[in-house]
C-alpha cells in the first residue's frame, strides 16, 4: 500500500469536501471537474448530463497519461475529447486508483 499516495488523497478529498459541504467520493470529485473543464454558469443538470459532467471530468484526469486528447468545444460550449488509447485490463479497485492518481495530479498542475 502507498501509504503517501494515501494520506494526499485523504487530504485532498477532505479539504474538497470542506470546501463543497459534504462528503465528497471520487465519482463526485470527476463530477466537480468536469463542471469545471465546462466552464458554465452554476446551473442544475438533467441525470444525463450530470453522467457526461463526469465523463468530462474522467477524459480531463486521464489525458494527462495519454488517454484522451481534447479536441475542442461544440456549439453549445461542452469540451469534447477523443480517446487515443484503451484503458488497460484493470480489476474495479486498480480503475479507481488510477483515477485518484489522475485527479490528484490534476490538481497538484493547478487545474
Amino acid at each position: 500500500m502507498d501509504y503517501e499516495f494515501e494520506r494526499q488523497w485523504k487530504e485532498k478529498l477532505a479539504a474538497l469536501s470542506q470546501q463543497f459541504g459534504g462528503d465528497l467520493d471520487y465519482a463526485a470529485i470527476l463530477m466537480l471537474i468536469g463542471y469545471q473543464e465546462l466552464g458554465h454558469d452554476y446551473q442544475s443538470y438533467k441525470k444525463d448530463q450530470k453522467v457526461e459532467l463526469m465523463h468530462i471530468g474522467v477524459c480531463a484526469v486521464l489525458s494527462r497519461y495519454g488517454y484522451y486528447n481534447y479536441l475542442g468545444r461544440d456549439e453549445e460550449g461542452w469540451p469534447h475529447f477523443e480517446r487515443l488509447q484503451s484503458l488497460p485490463a484493470l480489476g474495479a479497485g486498480e480503475q479507481e486508483l488510477l483515477i485518484k492518481k489522475a485527479i490528484l495530479e490534476y490538481f497538484e498542475a493547478g487545474q
